[in-house]
Protein backbone atom coordinates (compact mmCIF):
# COMPACT_ATOMS: atom_id res chain seq x y z
CA UNK A 1 0.00 0.00 0.00
CA UNK A 2 1.58 3.41 -0.72
CA UNK A 3 1.03 6.48 1.32
CA UNK A 4 1.95 9.72 1.84
CA UNK A 5 4.41 10.99 4.49
CA UNK A 6 6.64 12.92 6.55
CA UNK A 7 10.29 12.07 5.85
CA UNK A 8 12.76 14.04 8.31
CA UNK A 9 15.75 15.90 7.49
CA UNK A 10 17.57 18.29 9.15
CA UNK A 11 19.85 18.55 11.78
CA UNK A 12 19.52 17.60 15.63
CA UNK A 13 16.62 19.44 16.72
CA UNK A 14 16.17 21.83 14.08
CA UNK A 15 13.68 19.67 11.85
CA UNK A 16 12.83 19.53 8.44
CA UNK A 17 10.61 17.43 6.88
CA UNK A 18 10.09 16.62 2.92
CA UNK A 19 6.75 15.52 2.17
CA UNK A 20 7.07 12.59 0.13
CA UNK A 21 4.76 9.17 -1.57
CA UNK A 22 6.53 6.05 -0.30
CA UNK A 23 5.52 2.47 0.16
CA UNK A 24 3.85 1.53 3.75
CA UNK A 25 6.78 -0.88 4.40
CA UNK A 26 9.59 1.10 4.37
CA UNK A 27 11.40 2.51 6.94
CA UNK A 28 10.46 6.50 7.29
CA UNK A 29 13.71 8.36 5.83
CA UNK A 30 14.31 5.39 3.26
CA UNK A 31 13.26 5.52 -0.50
CA UNK A 32 10.48 7.27 -1.23
CA UNK A 33 8.52 7.32 -4.95
CA UNK A 34 7.90 11.09 -5.15
CA UNK A 35 8.60 14.08 -3.11
CA UNK A 36 5.54 16.08 -3.38
CA UNK A 37 6.66 19.41 -0.52
CA UNK A 38 8.23 19.89 2.80
CA UNK A 39 7.32 21.16 5.93
CA UNK A 40 9.68 23.15 7.98
CA UNK A 41 7.97 23.53 11.78
CA UNK A 42 10.54 25.91 12.69
CA UNK A 43 10.44 28.66 10.02
CA UNK A 44 10.98 32.16 10.74
CA UNK A 45 10.24 35.13 9.40
CA UNK A 46 10.13 35.29 5.69
CA UNK A 47 10.92 31.72 5.49
CA UNK A 48 8.05 29.30 3.54
CA UNK A 49 7.18 27.15 6.48
CA UNK A 50 4.60 25.01 4.15
CA UNK A 51 5.19 23.95 0.37
CA UNK A 52 2.90 21.32 -1.35
CA UNK A 53 2.29 20.28 -4.61
CA UNK A 54 -1.85 20.26 -4.88
CA UNK A 55 -1.87 18.52 -8.06
CA UNK A 56 0.69 15.92 -7.76
CA UNK A 57 -1.37 14.93 -3.82
CA UNK A 58 -4.54 15.04 -5.96
CA UNK A 59 -2.78 12.26 -8.66
CA UNK A 60 -1.67 10.33 -5.85
CA UNK A 61 -4.77 10.32 -3.65
CA UNK A 62 -7.02 9.23 -6.89
CA UNK A 63 -4.37 6.66 -7.53
CA UNK A 64 -4.99 5.15 -3.62
CA UNK A 65 -2.53 6.29 -1.77
CA UNK A 66 -3.73 7.57 1.93
CA UNK A 67 -2.12 10.47 3.66
CA UNK A 68 -1.00 9.96 7.65
CA UNK A 69 -2.94 11.78 10.74
CA UNK A 70 -0.54 14.23 10.07
CA UNK A 71 -0.14 14.91 6.66
CA UNK A 72 -3.91 15.35 6.70
CA UNK A 73 -3.54 17.93 8.52
CA UNK A 74 -1.25 19.74 6.62
CA UNK A 75 -2.84 19.07 3.60
CA UNK A 76 -5.81 20.93 5.10
CA UNK A 77 -4.00 24.02 6.56
CA UNK A 78 -2.35 24.49 2.68
CA UNK A 79 -5.98 24.14 1.02
CA UNK A 80 -7.27 27.03 3.49
CA UNK A 81 -4.16 29.00 2.83
CA UNK A 82 -5.00 28.54 -1.16
CA UNK A 83 -8.62 29.49 -0.42
CA UNK A 84 -7.86 32.77 1.19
Amino acid sequence: MVNIRLARGGAKKHPFYHIVVSDKRKPRDSGYIERIGYFNPVARGQEVRLHIEQDRVAHWVACGAQPTERVAKLLKESAETVAA
